[in-house]
């Protein structure tokens, strides 16, 4: 006869992730050992403008992630998995995109999107009023349009009726992950966690509170701002069943809420000092874990939260590179050199190196450790012995030489050398980006065998919360078995040879 305490220990317990990007929703039902159950992913659109702009219809990406939940439950319950074992949900979300809205949840302009480069001269004009060095100081960042900041300063500035509601204290700012949790209770909880806040250029990362002198300076005093949480926390009971096609009552706690980059750090393990992670997405963000305190940067690092519990906060430096695999579906959009990017592994590869061709690229400027944002993107070193085979390969080597160029300058930061990195997102599907890095970086990469680390690491995050797991002791232990390592070869002098000349031409401006 089973004792009833060992039939919870026999029951599974889910974590529902719902991980909101750039491009689609993606919703992962995970169980207590960290591996998929159900799985639902539904496409966004995004706006691009020819004059920088980039932008959402914030109702389509609440209603995105309503239909990817939907998916998901429908896959969980088709497998005739219980709703009754879903324990909590956890947030992690495409970071510095931000909406602003009314007390109603009525959104007030369109989401801009990280990728957006509206604010290029209310940057200029900050540095030149000599602001850059008072916001590195508290806030660990740069002013560049990447962050959320400049670009609600430029809707403040265009918008003559937003800036006087902003006056008088009507206007809710929130980053995506404050966004949805506003929407998905009903106007009952308006809160963010401390890596989401930290990209906004509004937050002082060693208070972990809204900076007053910088909303004082920035005439933003009186805008609603969510209170700022530990990644994983209790952010309030989500009724799904409700405001999903269930016809059952379902109702659980949202217990996390963090940065896709930051979540995917988690994900990848990275809970100690000198561990990093690079995520291979639309662009690329290398982040390595720098402890319990802060280090301001010399070499164009960011300085960040990289994640946090509540009795734990964790600290990193950040290079985000702006064009990575964006670059490859410009290749196919534009140029329509091959038909599909699985294509550019087997065309890099019929060449036996990059012939002397560069592609710089700098769609939407140069991110960290540059910042040269104004620049624009080349392709270098043609002749008419160039072929697409040697321009895709060079598109392709531009990812590995940018997170070399973050790495080196994380070193130099540090002092040291990285203790591990992990690599994530869908460029590591290409073996020659993946094996060029490793090569290149001369250590071996960590590959975890779930693609969706950032959702992993929400999962994660609520479910330390809820009691799913234990520990981050335990969240290691499970992480050694799903993970595999690309080894460095390093006899290969192509990749070290390559970026010489890589460094020679992005040199110049």
């Amino acid at each position: 006869m089973i004792k009833p305490n060992f039939l919870i220990l026999l029951m599974k317990q889910y974590i529902l992730a719902i991980d909101q990007g750039t491009s689609s929703t993606k919703t992962i039902f995970f169980d207590e050992l960290g591996q998929a159950a159900a799985k639902g992913s539904v496409d966004l659109k995004t706006n691009y403008f020819d004059n920088g702009f980039v932008e959402q219809n914030p109702e389509d990406i609440y209603q995105n992630v309503l239909d990817s939940v939907n998916e998901c439950l429908k896959d969980f319950t088709q497998k005739g998995l219980a709703i009754s074992n879903i324990v909590s949900c956890g947030i992690s979300n495409q970071r510095e995109t931000f909406i602003l809205w009314d007390k109603n949840g009525k959104a007030l302009a369109p989401a801009v999107v990280w990728a957006c480069k509206r604010s290029i001269g209310v940057c200029n004009d900050l540095i030149a009023e000599g602001q850059n060095d008072l916001i590195k100081e508290k806030t660990g960042l740069l002013l560049d349009p990447y962050f959320s900041g400049t670009k609600l300063l430029w809707l403040v500035q265009n918008d003559t009726e937003l800036k006087k509601k902003i006056e008088n204290g009507e206007v809710y700012f929130g980053t995506v992950d404050c966004w949805l949790l506003y929407k998905l209770t009903n106007g009952t909880h308006f809160k963010t966690d401390y890596t989401n806040a930290s990209r906004t250029l509004l937050f002082n990362i060693h208070t972990l509170q809204w900076d007053a002198e910088i909303l004082e300076k920035w005439g933003l005093s009186n805008l609603n701002l969510p209170q700022p949480c530990p990644s994983s926390h209790d952010f309030g009971i989500v009724n799904w069943g409700e405001i999903s096609n269930l016809n059952e009552s379902f109702s659980i706690p949202m217990t996390s809420m963090i940065g896709d980059s930051h979540a995917a750090t988690f994900g990848e393990g990275c809970f100690e000092k000198g561990t990093a992670k690079v995520t291979l997405g639309t662009g690329s963000s290398i982040m390595m874990n720098i402890g319990n305190e802060t280090v301001l940067s010399n070499s164009g690092m960011l300085t960040t939260i990289c994640w946090s519990t509540e009795d734990r906060v964790d600290y990193a430096l950040e290079g985000a590179i702006v064009s990575c695999g964006s670059t490859i579906e410009w290749l196919k959009n534009e140029l329509q050199l091959f038909s599909s990017p699985a294509e550019t592994e087997a065309m890099a590869k019929s060449i036996p190196d990059n012939a002397g061709v560069y592609l710089i690229p700098a769609f939407s400027g140069l991110g960290a450790p540059h910042w040269q944002m104004s620049r624009k993107a080349s392709i270098e070193g043609m002749t008419f012995g160039t072929t697409k085979n040697h321009i895709v390969r060079a598109a392709l080597e531009s990812i590995p030489y940018q997170i070399k160029d973050v790495v080196e300058a994380m070193k130099k930061d540090m002092q040291a050398a990285l203790k591990s990195i992990s690599v994530n997102g869908g460029m590591t599907q290409n073996q020659f980006v993946i094996h060029f890095l490793a090569d290149l970086l001369g250590i071996p990469l960590n590959k975890q065998r779930n693609p969706d680390v950032s959702a992993l690491g929400a999962a994660y995050l609520s479910g330390l919360k809820s009691g799913v797991y234990s520990s981050i002791e335990q969240l290691s232990e499970i992480n050694k078995n799903q993970t595999e390592q690309v080894f460095a070869n390093l006899n290969n002098d192509l990749p070290n040879n390559g970026y010489l000349g890589w460094k020679e031409k992005i040199s110049r401006k």
